[in-house]
């Protein structure tokens, strides 16, 4: 990312690929999604209780990440059907993000809301 700055547009919104990136990322369960699948979570069942994320809305996360590009599936059963869940390149590009999300996170974050208030 450049740090030189930007011009102010006044016609409107700024075309900005984060604001981009953030329609398909940009929500708590998409970017759990893509955590777990980098981890090696690969099953539906398994990302549902690491992520605690309700059935349905798991199912559309799962879904938008892969017409996205970011994950493909990949059958591992035929009865019932399963499939698994899998990082394309395009998905592993977004490890590095959630690396440095997860450094802010115990640099800054987590400290205040696990310590007790000073009094």
């Amino acid at each position: 990312m450049s740090h030189k700055i930007e011009p102010t547009n006044l016609g409107g919104p700024r075309v900005c690929s984060i604001a981009d990136a953030l329609q398909i990322l940009g929500d708590r369960w998409s970017l759990l999604v893509m955590r777990e699948i980098s981890f090696g979570v690969h099953r539906f069942s398994d990302i549902k209780t690491n992520t605690g994320a309700p059935r349905e809305t798991l199912t559309q996360r799962l879904r938008r990440l892969e017409d996205a590009g970011l994950l493909r599936r990949r059958p591992y059963q035929q009865r019932p059907p399963r499939d698994e869940y899998l990082l394309t390149p395009a998905g592993e590009d977004i490890v590095p993000v959630l690396q440095a999300l997860r450094r802010f996170g115990e640099r800054h974050v987590t400290p205040l809301l696990h310590t007790p208030a000073e009094r």
